[in-house]
């Protein structure tokens, strides 16, 4: 062991002085801010990973768009040959638009799709129904809870249907029609849940007035998330027709992304900002150090140590403190993630509710704690706490030994 790393770990002994009780306090400081970064960081990892499956489960990975125009003609015949592509699971052409739905005088306006009835339940993972099945025959229309909720209406009541070109068109007429709800889903998105239904491709035709086509051809693949066999998969769809644009679930859905980025970004800084504080304290440790040792430093230095020596004393001192507070901090971040669960339903106990079901409709808090996080966090203490410590290891390393001996 060095003269310095020595002399540091001497200092670092509780005494009962003032400095050890403001180590003590930039110790836990330290370890609350790098808990509190981690614990919030993989908290909003988790989020975005429950987000992420939720938006592939309902939402297709590739929609197939016309370029020019408003309708995708030939459909079937392409969406052959895209199941014939190695990665694709599952393709279905559609009509999407948002419908006026109206029931004993309320009104909504949810996005109603048109699919063909086989492929819905294989394009669209939404469990079991909550309400009667996911059958498409007929005049039939499947609703998602909250716009049941929202209308009123159970299984087996009539909706009246308006299509928007009652609006639309000038010179002819289209009557609402009434469908019959056949069966209600929830998957677990209120976004989702609230805000779509669901009918048959045949009868979104008849509604909008289209003998054929469709507005878009919805592709789901197995590797959505891989970059690399994902734009394989695209490249081959374009090979087939180069006439349609692709549009990613990455690109259709950037602003919730865009958004969790920066919301998780901005946490973390301000969280840092407690660590940051904390190193402050380390700094002021080291300041109230350096006028305690002052006798201590004259001496070391009329006995031949350097300024190199002296520096490096206050500056292990500075180290030792950000590393018991990180230390500390990730075994506090790890035991609070391992049990996150029961600290919610103690809390939920006690009359704070921190993750309400019935709010996010998540039966627990996700969270995911990835690796990276948790070395930036690190990396980000250990620079502030050598800034933190080089003030007062420069401050001691240049008192003057005659004057130091005197005090």
């Amino acid at each position: 062991m060095g003269f310095s790393s020595f002399l540091a770990l001497k200092y670092l002994r509780p005494k009962r002085s003032v400095a050890s009780v403001i180590a003590c306090v930039s110790v836990l400081g330290v370890m609350l801010g790098v808990a509190a970064v981690i614990i919030v960081r993989s908290v909003m990892t988790g989020f975005g990973d429950i987000w992420e499956e939720k938006i592939l489960d309902f939402k297709p990975h590739l929609s197939l768009v016309p370029k020019t125009g408003n309708a995708v003609f030939g459909e079937e015949r392409l969406a052959e040959a895209i199941r014939g592509i190695d990665g694709v699971t599952c393709v279905t052409p559609e009509i999407d638009t948002r419908v006026l739905l109206s029931f004993r005088g309320r009104v909504l306006a949810p996005v109603l799709i048109g699919v063909d009835a086989a492929g819905f339940t294989g394009a669209y993972r939404l469990g079991q129904p909550r309400a009667g099945t996911f059958d498409l025959d007929g005049d039939t229309i499947v609703l998602g809870v909250h716009v049941a909720r929202s209308l009123g209406v159970r299984v087996g009541d009539e909706v009246v249907v308006y299509s928007p070109k009652t609006l639309a068109a000038n010179d002819e007429v289209y009557l609402p029609l009434k469908w019959k709800v056949g069966g209600i889903f929830s998957c677990g998105q209120y976004d989702y849940d609230s805000g779509y239904a669901v009918a048959s491709l045949a009868n979104l035709r008849d509604l909008m007035g289209m003998e054929s086509g469709v507005f878009a051809i919805h592709v789901k693949t197995g590797c959505p998330t891989d970059a690399k066999k994902f734009g394989e998969i695209c490249g081959k769809i374009a090979e087939l027709d180069g006439s349609l644009r692709q549009i990613s679930w990455q690109e259709a859905d950037r602003e919730l992304f865009g958004a969790l980025a920066v919301e998780k970004n901005m946490t973390a800084i301000l969280l840092l900002l407690i660590s940051l504080v904390a190193l402050f304290c380390v700094m002021n440790t080291l300041l109230v150090l350096t006028v305690q040792k002052t006798p201590e430093i004259g001496l070391l230095k009329a006995l031949g140590f350097g300024r190199r020596e002296i520096m490096g004393v206050f500056m292990v001192h500075g180290m030792v403190q950000c590393t018991l507070g990180v230390v500390l901090g990730l075994l506090a971040s790890w035991a609070v993630l391992s049990n996150l669960q029961n600290i919610v339903e103690w809390l939920g106990s006690i009359g704070v509710p921190v993750f309400p079901e019935s709010v996010y409709g998540l039966a627990e808090i996700p969270h995911r704690i990835v690796f990276g996080d948790i070395v930036w966090t690190v990396a980000i203490v250990y620079v502030f706490g050598i800034l933190a410590s080089l003030v007062p290891a420069m401050l001691a390393a240049l008192k003057d030994p005659i004057k130091a001996l005197n005090e």
